[in-house]
């Protein structure tokens, strides 16, 4: 997959079969546009494209600092590489870029600057000045630019329209199995290991306290997480926790994981957390003692269902 920092940076290509969006977390609704255009592409003798932004519109358009993304920017490249894209363009997103009115967009962008032969949109896009152009707009637009159009479809899982926001939703009522179902893949968080307050260690319990450098990155919901960890491109067992530790009256909320069988000294180094499965919420203990009675618990049942796992 090549990739482009810019709608200039990229040079047209033959049959280019392009789509357009955000495509944050790339989930199932994403993969059904995907695979439609590589099925093109084959049966036109094309390249597929993809145009996308960051930031994110809503972030520039309404200065959302509230919203957070499934996928950091390089999870989304990863993802899009992994679903078979050719050329993939991340177009710097701007006030003036979102000036642009749909036939501004579809003549300079679209058809001149990308030299779209066949466009797949999902349902319900929109795009230009205010979200002013629609697929009704495309149709009439198409003969006039020399390009077909196509509209996708949402994708369901069990009679359930996916998409990114129930996605986002679904992470932050902790349910990372529904999250996985509508990704295909699991939701992770990476970021560097910063020093704690040890306590983990004075509980027997030892932790990576982990800092996620980007700030629009989505934390899931607080409580206690079966996840994977990834360290130094080896993979264990771990139990997260997120939240503010109001056993010790903490305020600041915090992401620890505990990695079974590691000890090792990995401060300042980038950890990749994938989550398996939800435990519990977050609670507060009367004593140290009955905290760590309960992590004693929680290991055991992780552990226990990893092992009927890999049966």
């Amino acid at each position: 997959m090549k990739i482009y920092h810019s709608i200039e940076a990229f040079k047209k290509v033959k049959n280019a079969v392009v789509t357009t969006g955000t495509f944050d977390g790339v989930h199932l609704g994403h993969l059904k546009i995907i695979n439609r255009l590589r099925k093109i592409a084959n049966t036109i003798d094309g390249e597929t494209v993809l145009l996308t932004f960051s930031p994110h519109p809503r972030i520039v358009l309404f200065s959302d600092n509230s919203l957070k993304l499934i996928s950091s920017k390089n999870e989304k490249i990863e993802r899009l590489r992994q679903a078979g894209i050719d050329h993939l363009i991340i177009h710097p997103f701007s006030r003036e870029f979102s000036r642009l009115s749909s036939v501004e967009f579809v003549r300079d962008i679209l058809v001149n600057k990308l030299g779209t032969r066949r466009l797949v949109i999902g349902y319900n896009h929109h795009f230009g000045r205010n979200r002013e152009g629609s697929f009704e707009h495309l149709k009439e637009f198409g003969p006039l630019y020399g390009f077909q159009v196509e509209e996708i479809s949402a994708q369901d899982v069990e009679e359930v329209s996916v998409s990114s926001t129930k996605i986002r939703k679904a992470l932050e009522s902790g349910d990372v199995k529904t999250a996985r179902a509508y990704l295909t893949h699991d939701f992770c968080l990476s970021g560097i290991v910063v020093k704690g307050n040890h306590l983990g260690h004075k509980i027997g319990f030892p932790t990576a306290n982990i800092k996620v450098v980007d700030s629009h990155k989505l934390i899931p919901a607080n409580g206690v997480y079966a996840v994977r960890v990834l360290v130094r491109d080896k993979e264990y067992t771990g139990m997260l926790n997120i939240g503010v530790r109001p056993t010790i009256d903490g305020s600041e909320k915090t992401i620890e994981v505990h990695v079974i069988n590691f000890d090792e000294d990995i401060y300042g180094e980038r950890l990749v957390i994938f989550f398996d499965d939800w435990i519990r919420k977050e609670q507060k203990f009367e004593s140290l003692d009955a905290l760590k009675s309960q992590l004693v618990k929680d290991r055991a049942a992780l552990l226990n269902r990893q092992s009927a796992k890999d049966r």
